[in-house]
């Protein structure tokens, strides 16, 4: 029996992330054409990594350039664009399922929580409504974001704060130019 190439590239990669190096489930992870198929690519391993679905969305049809391009871009510290999967910087709180009592009768499967959007989805979606009113520089833009999670009754400390920013710069949102930002919303 053939292996799949999912699992192989996921044996040969420690069950590991090819970009972000972080444990990847295997119920999140996708294969990446470095070269993708639309530019000629090949579906052999040497071709392929095992990644996380977001970053393989993230990646999309970009070119090699294109990509290493993204990845250099990460400085050494790879961040997943999948802050809700793989980045615990970003979340508020990991919702909790209570458990079932126990009794004699069978038990009730208790309704899921509500789910709290995470701090990168209200800023973005912040930002989004801002429009031509979007802070132009990095320390305001800092300030903004701390005024909207604190407006959608969370916290974020400093790291939170620049993770995030790091994720509105990866996912090609904003741009950071020395201390001035522009955006693609």
């Amino acid at each position: 029996m053939a292996t799949k190439p999912l699992d192989r590239l996921m044996f040969a990669q420690g069950g590991k992330c090819f970009f972000c190096s972080k444990p990847l489930p295997k119920s999140e992870a996708s294969v990446e054409h470095l070269v993708t198929s639309s530019r000629g690519g090949a579906n052999s391993d040497d071709n392929c990594v095992a990644c996380c679905k977001s970053i393989n969305t993230l990646l999309g049809s970009m070119s090699l350039k294109e990509k290493l391009r993204v990845v250099l871009n990460q400085r050494g510290d790879f961040i997943c664009p999948n802050a809700r999967a793989t980045d615990s910087d970003l979340k508020d709180e990991a919702p909790t399922t209570p458990t079932a009592r126990k009794s004699d009768a069978a038990p009730k499967v208790p309704a899921p929580p509500k789910a709290k959007p995470d701090n990168y989805t209200v800023v973005l979606n912040d930002l989004k409504k801002r429009a031509a009113a979007r802070p132009r520089k990095v320390e305001t833009l800092k300030s903004t974001i701390r005024a909207t999670i604190k407006n959608a009754k969370s916290t974020i400390s400093e790291s939170q704060l620049d993770t995030l920013i790091k994720h509105l710069a990866v996912n090609g949102k904003v741009v950071i130019d020395g201390e001035k930002v522009s955006y693609s919303l």
